[in-house]
């Protein structure tokens, strides 16, 4: 499922996967603006078949928490 994740999130924002770690930031790391993490979190919603409440979006920061997020969701 990480590896996933770090799939779909190498292709939304055009990075290299391999640059991607559980601390990558979305914003101070990939530049991430809001638009970008709103299409990241549609992504991993149809991705995983879940849904990421407005409130916990503001406390995902990084690969690793949205990792942890999707776990936690299944």
């Amino acid at each position: 499922m990480e590896e996933k994740v770090r799939t779909i999130i190498s292709e939304q924002l055009e990075v290299d996967r391999e640059t991607l770690s559980n601390n990558t930031s979305f914003i101070d790391d990939l530049g991430a603006d809001s638009i970008d993490l709103l299409e990241l979190v549609l992504a991993f919603e149809d991705e995983f078949d879940v849904t990421i409440d407005e409130e916990d979006i503001k406390s995902i920061k990084t690969v690793g928490d949205i990792v942890e997020y999707i776990e936690n969701k299944k």
